[in-house]
């Protein structure tokens, strides 16, 4: 809370950040990005706008209850993240995305993967995108259904012939065989982010929201 309050209530941030999130329709990531290319007096990390977002420093009104506010303007359309998942049948998660090498956090170098699911029609087919850290190049591959083995086959294929260095997922059951994929990809590690904190993958969220505009939630 400590970093939200100074920079939010910030009247010239909290103007530029409300603009360009409700009138473009920007995300936290862009807004952040677009900002810093620029060099805009202004700056604001992605991740401070996320939580400004879920926290109500965006709101333009007050809020009935019940109601999302802004976050329905999120591209995952501020749905509530589910807090009491099974994740039994999930491989041990090892190493926490804090234990990631700094090269990969700061984005210093080629190799560095963020993984995601984009869903069809539920039940059926989806896309597994993959988005490199540094270059924001995306591979993506579709698959007849969203499973851990159908997952686990497509990172093998798009990432077969690449000296993937660190893959950082969604917590989602479809990620289980992480360590059958590590040992097929020259041991390449895998690090998990904090349940419910979509700004760690900051990357692979926007990029799955860019897709989702092309790839309706509807369509196979």
């Amino acid at each position: 809370m400590q970093l939200i309050k100074p920079l939010l209530l910030n009247v010239d941030i909290h103007k530029t950040v409300q603009f360009l999130f409700l009138q473009y329709q920007w995300s936290p990531e862009q807004i952040s990005f677009r900002l810093k290319h620029e060099k805009n007096p202004i700056q604001i990390s992605y991740a401070t706008i996320y939580r400004g977002i879920y926290r109500g420093f965006l709101e333009e009104g007050k809020l009935s209850p019940g109601q999302r506010g802004v976050a329905r303007k999120l591209r995952h359309k501020g749905k509530t993240r589910h807090k009491n998942g099974c994740i039994e049948t999930r491989g041990k998660i090892s190493h926490h995305i804090s234990e990631r090498p700094e090269q990969a956090n700061q984005r210093e170098r080629i190799g560095d993967w963020e993984a995601d699911t984009v869903a069809g029609v539920t039940g059926k087919a989806c896309l597994v995108t993959l988005v490199d850290r540094k270059s924001r190049y995306l591979l993506c591959e579709k698959v007849a259904k969203k499973d851990s083995i159908s997952v686990k086959q497509a990172i093998i294929h798009m990432l077969k012939d690449s000296r993937a260095k660190t893959i950082t997922p969604d917590r989602g059951k479809e990620f289980s065989r992480h360590e059958e994929i590590s040992k097929a990809l020259n041991d390449v590690q895998f690090y998990f982010p904090e349940p419910h904190q979509p700004w760690q993958r900051g990357t692979n969220e926007n990029t799955n929201g860019l897709l989702r505009e092309y790839f309706p939630k509807k369509q196979d």
